[in-house]
């Protein structure tokens, strides 16, 4: 499953390298996250959830032969490059 997710998801994202597909099991339920960086999400998510819904259903369907359950999850990459925050000074938070 992990690498059939990655197949499908690498045609929609413009940088198919920055995917990572990671799977964990929780009680007999295989949870699949798309980790993706931020600018992605949102072709990952489509307009009104249906391009992740499709992903799903595309899931279920190949996952009809073994019957386990399983969950998939998008999350954002938490690799920043050279981002920092404005310091700030006092309750009236002017930048210093």
């Amino acid at each position: 499953m992990k690498d059939f997710l990655k197949k499908i998801v690498s045609f929609i994202i413009d940088n198919p390298e920055d995917l990572q597909i990671k799977e964990e099991t929780v009680n007999q339920l295989k949870i699949y996250t798309i980790v993706v960086p931020q600018e992605e999400i949102g072709r990952i998510i489509g307009k009104e959830g249906k391009v992740i819904s499709a992903i799903r259903c595309l899931a279920r369907l190949k996952n009809l032969k073994n019957q386990k359950r399983f969950f998939i999850k998008v999350a954002e990459n938490q690799i920043e490059k050279g981002f920092s925050l404005p310091m700030t000074t006092g309750a009236s938070g002017e930048a210093s």
